[in-house]
């Protein structure tokens, strides 16, 4: 893999911290990692209220409040993380969490370093 680690961290930071924010208290939040030969996967989970299918996208823009600024954020950590994934060539995307919730998933493609041995 080949990326930025501050900012991919900051990333998950964002995601985290989101998540925590709309989880019930006393319930955590769940994250995971996997990676095979194409991508590593990183998917952070969270139980609360979810988002509807029509807002999923909407969400990662500016200023986006789901629920109306209850907890005094003003919208831009998804907004955020996106845009630091755009920048070391990764992906979120917000999937259901089955059971209720919102998982966001961060993908960020592996580079293939195929290493030729030159014969003299």
């Amino acid at each position: 893999m080949s990326t930025d680690p501050g900012l991919l961290e900051r990333v998950v930071e964002n995601l985290v911290s989101n998540a925590v924010r709309h989880t019930p208290a006393g319930t955590p939040v769940l994250v995971s990692a996997a990676a095979d030969d194409a991508e590593v996967v990183i998917r952070v989970a969270d139980s609360g209220p979810g988002v509807p299918q029509s807002r999923k996208e909407a969400m990662f823009e500016a200023f986006q409040r789901l629920d109306g600024g209850a907890d005094g954020g003003v919208g831009l950590g998804l907004a955020v993380a996106d845009g630091l994934a755009r920048t070391v060539g990764a992906q979120v995307v917000a999937e259901d969490t089955p059971g209720g919730g919102l998982t966001m998933v961060v993908t960020v493609p592996r580079v293939r370093e195929d290493r030729e041995v030159s014969q003299a």
